[in-house]
């Protein structure tokens, strides 16, 4: 039996990626689950299995019949898939009385459900969210039932407030595999009974890394899978060391630079850091590096010297504020005192230019 898990799909959402792409992005989402349904196509797979948040909130009746009529496209492929904790079965739920093509089973209840396919000598179970939340963590009734030679089992969670769990408390459930949904990020390669496929597309700038989903295979209960790389853009975050001689138009060719080294079909995140020179100020909200760019954040600190400032200012304020920190060991002063100087200073000198 050969299958593919994926899961939060996310269909819907629209994520900031930068001014060029926060356009593209919703569509992009549906492109690549969409070359998802190519390969079940194209190499028959048996069976596409999705562990929850197929859409990012709840789905709107003409996201569903779009939805279906991919599904129905399958002329092989059998579809099982849940609702997460993002298009949980809310009372009013399209999810509810949809009307799926025959080759579509979702266990869409609260309880644990399992569906037979005694064609691929396969058994699937599951459950959906009835809330954005679940507490507490594995049940003893989700405990495998065998009736298939390859018992499989859909899980979403794996944090505090989503079905907390640990891996070694899942396999005790007895299934062969258990496709797990929620966290974004796929595992590297294991040998476990249970993986996150991660999400076939970043949806958030924390998703860095690869994405895409996983493909396997299971035959006498015995598992074999593998992680296949999917998206269409990646999120990166770079840090970009700053020194004095860094001017604003010699930061914007660096982050342009960077985009180019590294893929200007990815989606960035730039944090600057170090010493720059005191009279200069990045404007990062209007610094056009291109369309990929998320943001661009500033920790750099101005490259005051302190001792000269300090000898010119005397006893005026400039004076006794620096000679207060001097005062003390520079080892021995934390970030938040070094960040408070530097601001102090910054501040203070801004106030006499005014």
């Amino acid at each position: 039996m050969k299958f593919i898990h994926t899961s939060d799909l996310h269909l819907g959402v629209r994520p900031d990626a930068g001014p060029e792409y926060t356009k593209r992005r919703p569509e992009e989402i549906w492109e690549t689950f969409k070359s998802i349904l190519d390969r079940c196509e194209d190499e028959q797979i048996d069976l596409l299995l999705i562990s929850g948040d197929v859409f990012h909130r709840q789905p709107l009746l003409r996201e569903l019949k779009e939805l279906n009529a991919m599904f129905a496209g399958l002329s092989h492929t059998k579809v099982v898939f849940t609702a997460g904790n993002h298009d949980y079965l809310k009372p009013n739920s399209m999810y509810r009385n949809f009307k799926w093509a025959g080759n579509v089973v979702p266990l869409l209840e609260g309880r644990l459900l399992k569906v037979e396919f005694p064609e691929f000598r396969t058994a699937v179970s599951g459950f959906s969210y009835l809330d954005r939340e679940l507490q507490g963590g594995i049940r003893v009734e989700w405990k495998c039932v065998r009736s298939m030679e390859n018992e499989i089992l859909l899980l979403h969670g794996g944090d505090e407030k989503h079905l907390s769990f640990k891996r070694a408390e899942v396999d005790l459930l007895g299934y062969d595999y258990t496709a797990l949904g929620h966290i974004h990020k796929p595992d590297p390669e294991i040998t476990g009974k249970c993986r996150y496929s991660g999400s076939p597309e970043p949806t958030d700038p924390n998703d860095t890394g690869k994405h895409g989903y996983v493909i396997g295979t299971a035959e006498n209960g015995v598992v074999e899978t593998e992680f296949v790389p999917a998206a269409k853009r990646e999120y990166i975050h770079l840090d970009i060391p700053v020194d004095e001689d860094m001017t604003g138009r010699l930061l914007l060719d660096t982050l342009r630079e960077k985009i180019e080294e590294n893929g200007v079909e990815n989606m960035y995140r730039f944090t600057l850091k170090g010493l720059r020179d005191p009279d200069i100020r990045f404007d990062t909200v209007n610094m056009d590096a291109g369309g990929g760019v998320v943001d661009i954040r500033d920790m750099t600190t101005p490259a005051y010297d302190y001792e000269k400032l300090c000898a010119s200012n005397g006893q005026n304020l400039l004076g006794r504020f620096i000679q207060s920190f001097l005062e003390q060991e520079e080892e021995s002063r934390g970030e938040v005192e070094q960040m408070a100087l530097y601001e102090g200073v910054q501040a203070i000198l801004e106030t006499r230019k005014e």
